[in-house]
Formats: structure tokens, C-alpha cells, sequence
């Protein structure tokens, strides 16, 4: 608990901001310094109502103020990711009102930029810091109804249909999914999570249906059925226009639960109903002692070190699993809204800051280079296989963060995602204005029967989707040693001569064809291949695991490249995550990895990248980075990660250095 009281500023002068605000001053460790609004006569007005002595007419404004320690942000939802982060750069702690983004990209940049500024960042579910929420949980942990089978969790009301009001606008990312069917989807997780130990379950399903208002364009009932692990069924309802129903039930293998009044717990007297087969209801009274948004202040305080509340309060992994959870429900019911569509708003980071480097502070990015590119290119080289045009928000914070951490080279190919993994990179070039600062890599010709016929074709149709006139380095997806190597080399010039490619090579080709190729070039005068791209990690495959693939991770392999010199794009870096330590020997759940990855001598360089990682204050994942990184020729490192963090931590295999000795220690070579 702080020992001086924390001098809060809120932002914004909604219903809400009031509620907190008459929190603020009850609490026992806060101080209600400042308001900010869009107009100082609001501010005015909200500081007289409720003694504030600062008054702002710009949040900015508001932000600059350095006796401000903590920063309410109560703004519409559209708003919150955006000055959430801004108030992390003025190095203010945060108490972001749900949901704590519009989508996923929002909230993960968010969470990064509290990690970053070091600030203390909670999503306010005011009900997840209130005692009664705790007890719940330890009676589902306790097996108080037996095994959870089936949890219901209702949020409804009816606030008339105003298209006036900030939840029935479309633009302000309101809707009741939003704004009501979040406290479900959040109480589904956190239950389903208590059940089988953990903190929060991820739904493996997430199936909705929703009325969308014809003029609202948000949805004004939503229900969803989902499906988590250990075969737990969830139903949500929420809906903004019909009559309250705010009831919880958890129904198991030995009786069932009921929640009275989940949301809004009082001071005291709050009751959690257990019924056991074939015995009477039991009443758990359960008192808070503290008026709820007290509570939530106060629990700010309390963890104010730890930067983020501890479960049952929304940790960062919890908003960010409950975001990805709310985007899917809106997914399911086709719930898009106007900021993830229009053209304007995606040009903008979700700061609406320029984009820029950041300082130079660990992880240092490391670059090489390539014939052909003028440019220096990353060795960390970000795979863009993931990203789809309709998950754009999601896409441009992914490739901003790694912009940001100095990486410049991203890698695609004509058939990633059914082709649209190429738009949704060229779309956030655009953007973003970035072309000449970033290395396009992408490939063609996914095929055992490629041809330069092949390539002549799909090349003009990779420029198109991704919106320029050349790539900086174009591989052939695979090889076809029907066709001499000669025809692939004239190909490429000519593309080349045309200005639509700088430089190119090949994909899953042998030292043997590579060799050749540039013989050839060599002999006629022409541009040879300037790198490679077959698979190279630390761990071996038993098998390939797609058809026609070439790995260079053999003695012979790493010979030839350590002669030529040739740069060595390395996809599959990470062996599919072998290295995150998400599998185990005794699960064999993902076939492509087990059959790939899985190997005594496999297992045991995984059991060496963790003993070198521990020695070295870094994990396995990294080191498998490093080890890449770390060979006696050029190499660069395709990583595909699916979250900012991820893209964090994997960086952070550029700051480990190995010796060769460390090298070949952890390749069993000694």
C-alpha cells in the first residue's frame, strides 16, 4: 500500500468518471488531483462538482501535469488505447476503463507501452477486485458444484434506442458486446479457468449471433456460445435494449451455483447460492467491507509496485486473452467498426503518433547485407504469414512494433494466407509511407513443377498486391531440377533488368543447385543468386515437414555456406516453437511438430538451450535465435511470432552472443 496518498487524474467527465471520481475521494490511498475534458468548461464544472483543483480543458494537458501519479481514463472505448498510451509515455500509471482497447492490435500495443514506460496499467473490471469475485473462485477451484460443466453469464438493460448515446455509435467502438457482454465473456474466462487451475481459460470456440442496429450499425443484443478446454460450455447474453437480467450460474457434476448479483457486489451482505445434488441451497456470504469503486482504487495502490493487480483483478495476460476473446465474439457476428476499416484511421499508429525508432536500448537490432539491396537488411526478419487485409488493425500493430524495434525486412510469399498475406503487408507499406525504408522479401512458386513461365506470371500479381513496383528480394519457393538452372537465372534478369526485382535466390535449393546457378550466371555475365532460404535452425528434422523442402542444417550444408559466403535466410528459425517450451515428449496434440521436431537428440539440445538460457538470464527460445545468428556464416532469422510480445522476447535473442564453443556444445558436437 502507498504510504503517501496517489494524486489521480481523470480524464474525461462521463457518468463513469463521476463514479470514480466520489471513489477517489472515500478511498484510503487516493487523492483526486486533476480532470481533464475537451472543453474547459466541462472541466470547470466537473472540478467544482467534486473539489478538483486542477482543471484541464485538454487531456494533454492534463498528462503534462508532473504532481499527477495516476491517470483514470474513462474516455469513450475508441479512445482508450490511444491515450492510455499516451499517458504511459508521461510515465503515469493507469486505471483504463473496459475494454481496455477496441481490438487486440490496441491493447497489445497498449500493454507493451506500460512494460516499456514501466508503468502500473489495470483494465477497470471494478468487479474482479471485489471479495465476492475471490470467493467465487475459490469455490470453483474447491469443487464446490463438482466438475464445471456449463456456465451462464447474463448483462443486460434496456437504455432506449438514442442514437445520441456513445453505446449505440459505431464510431466510438460501442455496442453492448462492448460495453456489457465484456463483464461476461471476462467472468466465462476467469470460471472456466478456476476449473482447470489456472488463472483464465482461453475459448477454443467462440459461435454468436447478435441484432445490429440498421442505423446504429453496433449490436444491441448479442448472445455467444463457447467451448474451452476440459469440455466446459459457456453461454453469454448482453444486449442494451431489453429488460435487466445480470445473473451468473455455473452448473457442474455435482450441483450448481448461482451468482445473484455478479457485477455490482455491495459493501456487504453479498451472497454466492451453492446447491449440491440432493441437498439444500447454501448462502456464502461475502462482505467487500469497502464500496466497490473504493476497492478499485484502492487496488491500484496496493500493487502499485508489481505494476500490474494480481488475478482475480485483470492482469495484462488476462486483457490481452480477453480482447482476443471479444474480437473473436465480434468476428462471429460481423461486428466491424468504422476505425478498423477506414483508410484514414489505419494510416495512424494507435497512438496517432508519427511512427518512429525507438532509442537505442536492448534489444539492439543487428543488420547485414545482401547483393543487390542498397540498404542494410535486419537479421531479424519478421514472417508475415499470419496477417490478413481484414485484420488490419492487428496486422499494422504487429509490423509497427518490429519497425519500431529497427527491424526492416519483412518476409511474405505469393501463396501465404491464400494470397492475402501480401496485401495486408503492402497495405500497411503504404500506410505507413515506408517503402524505401523497408526490405520486401517474398516468394513464388509453391510448386514441385515450378517454371520461369510460373514466376512470370505470379510476380506482376505479387507487385500489385503489394502495392509497389519492385521487391527487394524475390526466392523461388522450390526448385524444379527438370528445369535448368540456367532458365531460372535468365528469368530473373530479365525481371531484374526491368527494374522489378534487386536482387533474388532460391528457397528449399540444394548447395549443389545454388553452385550451379551462379556458375551460370557467372559464365554469361549475368546477376547471380544472392541468397538462400532453406530451413535452419537447432533443431533437426527427422522428416520435412512440407513437400520438397531443403534444410542446411547437416555438416556438408554448413560447410558449403561457410565457403561462399552466400546469406542464409533461415526460415522455421525456431523449429515451430520446439524451443518455446509449449510441448512435452508425451505430447504428440500438434502432429507437424511431433513428427518433425521430435527426437531424443532433439530433446536433448532443447534441454541444453534451457541450461545455457538459465546461465545466460535469457530462455530457449532465444538462444535458439542466437544460435542462428551465432554461425561462421551470414545468416538471418525468419521469426513468426504471433503476439507483440512474442516479437519482445524473440528479439532478445539479438543480445545474446555465443562462442563457437557454446555453438557446437549445444548441436551435440561436443
Amino acid at each position: 500500500m502507498a504510504s503517501t496518498p496517489l494524486r489521480w487524474g481523470i480524464i474525461s467527465t462521463g457518468k463513469i468518471a463521476r463514479t470514480l471520481a466520489d471513489a477517489i475521494h472515500k478511498s484510503r490511498t487516493g487523492e483526486l488531483l486533476a480532470v481533464g475534458s475537451r472543453r474547459p468548461e466541462t472541466a470547470a464544472a466537473f472540478g467544482a462538482e467534486f473539489d478538483v483543483p486542477r482543471r484541464y480543458g485538454r487531456y494533454d494537458a492534463l498528462l503534462a501535469d508532473p504532481d499527477v501519479d495516476v491517470v483514470y481514463n474513462a474516455l469513450p472505448n475508441h479512445l482508450h488505447a490511444e491515450w492510455s498510451i499516451k499517458a504511459a509515455q508521461a510515465g503515469k500509471h493507469i486505471l483504463c476503463e473496459k475494454p481496455l482497447a477496441t481490438n487486440v492490435g490496441q491493447a497489445m500495443a497498449l500493454v507493451e507501452a506500460a512494460r516499456y514506460h514501466d508503468v502500473f496499467l489495470l483494465e477497470a473490471f471494478m468487479y474482479r477486485c471485489h471479495p465476492q469475485t475471490a470467493k467465487l473462485v475459490e469455490l470453483i477451484k474447491a469443487g464446490a458444484v463438482g466438475e464445471v460443466r456449463l456456465i451462464q453469464a447474463s448483462f443486460t438493460g434496456n437504455i432506449g434506442l438514442k442514437l445520441d448515446n456513445i453505446r449505440l455509435q459505431n464510431g466510438a467502438a460501442a455496442g453492448s458486446l462492448m460495453d456489457l457482454g465484456c463483464y461476461t465473456m471476462s467472468m466465462a474466462r476467469l470460471i472456466a479457468g478456476a476449473a482447470l487451475g489456472q488463472e483464465v481459460a482461453e475459448p477454443l470456440d467462440v459461435k454468436g449471433c447478435a441484432w445490429i442496429g440498421a442505423e446504429s450499425r453496433v449490436d444491441q443484443v448479442a448472445t455467444a456460445a463457447l467451448r474451452f478446454p476440459g469440455d466446459i460450455v459457456a453461454s453469454l447474453t448482453c444486449g442494451n435494449q431489453c429488460a435487466a437480467d445480470r445473473g451468473v450460474r455455473v452448473w457442474g457434476s455435482e450441483g450448481m451455483l448461482e451468482v445473484p448479483n455478479p457485477w455490482f457486489p455491495q459493501e456487504r451482505d453479498n451472497e454466492i447460492i451453492v446447491t449440491r445434488s440432493g441437498e439444500q441451497p447454501k448462502r456464502v456470504i461475502v462482505h467487500g467491507e469497502q464500496p466497490l469503486y473504493v476497492i478499485e482504487v484502492d487496488t491500484v495502490a496496493a500493487h502499485l509496485a508489481a505494476r500490474q493487480a494480481p488475478s482475480p483483478c485483470m492482469t495484462w495476460d488476462d486483457s490481452l486473452g480477453q480482447q482476443a476473446a471479444l474480437d473473436r465474439w465480434r468476428e462471429s457476428i460481423g461486428l466491424v467498426f468504422d476505425e478498423e476499416r477506414d483508410e484514414a484511421a489505419l494510416r495512424q499508429t494507435v497512438s496517432k503518433q508519427p511512427l518512429r525508432r525507438r532509442p537505442s536500448v536492448p534489444p539492439t537490432m543487428r543488420y547485414g547485407r545482401v547483393a543487390g539491396i542498397e540498404q542494410d537488411v535486419s537479421r531479424l526478419v519478421l514472417g508475415t504469414m499470419i496477417y490478413h487485409p481484414d485484420r488490419q488493425s492487428f496486422t499494422n500493430a504487429m509490423l509497427d512494433y518490429f519497425f519500431e524495434l529497427g527491424g526492416n525486412c519483412f518476409d511474405t510469399a505469393f501463396s501465404y494466407r491464400g494470397g492475402f498475406s501480401e496485401p495486408a503487408l503492402g497495405n500497411w507499406i503504404r500506410q505507413r509511407n515506408l517503402r524505401e525504408q523497408v526490405v520486401v522479401v517474398t516468394k513464388g512458386g509453391h510448386h514441385a513443377s515450378v517454371t520461369p513461365e510460373m514466376i512470370d506470371r505470379e510476380l506482376p500479381i505479387s507487385l500489385e498486391r503489394l502495392q509497389t513496383d519492385y521487391v527487394d528480394l524475390y526466392f523461388l519457393h522450390r526448385d524444379n531440377p527438370a528445369v535448368p538452372v540456367g532458365e531460372f537465372v535468365d528469368m530473373f534478369n530479365r525481371h531484374r533488368a526491368a527494374g522489378r526485382v534487386r536482387a533474388f535466390g532460391g528457397s528449399n535449393w540444394t548447395p549443389a543447385r545454388l553452385a550451379e546457378a551462379n556458375a551460370y550466371a557467372a559464365r554469361h555475365g549475368l546477376a547471380g543468386f544472392s541468397a538462400s532460404s532453406p530451413n535452419f535452425t537447432l533443431a533437426v528434422w527427422n522428416e520435412v515437414p512440407y513437400f520438397n523442402c531443403v534444410t542446411a542444417t547437416d555438416p556438408a550444408s554448413k560447410a558449403w555456406y561457410t565457403e561462399h559466403r552466400l546469406p542464409l535466410f533461415a526460415w522455421s528459425s525456431q523449429a515451430m516453437g520446439f524451443f518455446t517450451g509449449r510441448y512435452h515428449p508425451d505430447d504428440r496434440s500438434n502432429d507437424i511438430v511431433a513428427r518433425t521436431w521430435y527426437s531424443d537428440d532433439n530433446w536433448q539440445r532443447y534441454e541444453r538451450a534451457q541450461e545455457l538460457g538459465r546461465r545466460k538470464g535469457v530462455d530457449g527460445t532465444q538462444i535458439a535465435v542466437a544460435y542462428v545468428l551465432a554461425q561462421p556464416f551470414p545468416t538471418f532469422a525468419l521469426v513468426g511470432p504471433h503476439t507483440i510480445e512474442e516479437t519482445r522476447t524473440t528479439a532478445l535473442g539479438l543480445s545474446v552472443s555465443l562462442t563457437p564453443e557454446e555453438v557446437a556444445w549445444l548441436n551435440l558436437e561436443v
